[in-house]
């Protein structure tokens, strides 16, 4: 029997984010990373969720909780998927976007993902799937406003994890969609050159959302990912 998987959300994701791999992988769970400040308190709330060892699969802020787990508790970890997701903290720039973001949520102008911004999340392919793109809007006003601003202070204060990637020795997945925006592929190049032998892998016709926008792909991808030894 196949390790199950912890599954780790992205911001202003929740559940449906994987929900098309849940029913592919028996004994799995999807964290909720909605709770915490910090990707480090994120990390150990999801330590929690399933006993022993599990295989480990983060997208974009999951994976950085996922390079926290790493961090924390290596030994519990199989086998490591990181999607769509950087290993850099952030810049000056993105930090002060980030907490322009943050002012406006807190003056009661959250608005979650709107049209306007799934174009920087989903590739243009796939901004013409109408129940695609409303279950992207459905997830962040699920997720919702003070979430938001918890999960983007924890995004704010994440270290750089580059110097820790040597360390990882498990099966390691690096997978990004080849017209991802937010995080593009030059970041999972970056990562998967810092993990010894990493495999990479890059989602043709897809953003920054593989799970939800290629998800027969992924479910491949990741059954390949659990039979390495």
């Amino acid at each position: 029997m196949s390790d199950p998987i912890l599954f780790l959300p992205g911001l202003l994701c929740d559940e449906r984010l994987w929900r098309d791999q849940l029913p592919q992988f028996p004994g799995s769970a999807v964290a909720d990373l909605t709770q915490d400040s910090l990707i480090d308190d994120m990390a150990a709330r999801a330590l929690g969720l399933l006993p022993g060892r599990f295989a480990l699969c983060g997208l974009s802020m999951g994976g950085y909780v996922a390079q926290a787990i790493m961090r924390l508790a290596p030994a519990r970890v199989t086998r490591l998927a990181l999607f769509d997701t950087s290993a850099r903290a952030d810049t000056p720039e993105q930090s002060r976007r980030r907490r322009g973001l943050m002012a406006m949520t807190r003056g009661n102008r959250f608005r979650g993902v709107t049209p306007k911004l799934l174009p920087q999340l989903l590739h243009p392919d796939r901004l013409t799937d109408d129940v695609l793109c409303q279950d992207v809007l459905d997830m962040a006003e699920r997720v919702g406003r003070e979430a938001f601003l918890r999960q983007q202070s924890a995004i704010l204060s994440r270290i750089d994890s580059r110097p820790y990637l040597g360390r990882i020795t498990c099966p390691t997945l690096v997978g990004v969609g080849e017209a991802d925006a937010v995080t593009p592929p030059a970041m999972a190049e970056e990562i998967a050159s810092l993990i010894p032998a990493a495999n990479l892998v890059q989602f043709a016709q897809c953003g920054h959302l593989p799970p939800m926008e290629r998800p027969d792909d992924v479910n491949e991808i990741l059954r390949n990912w659990l039979a390495l030894r």
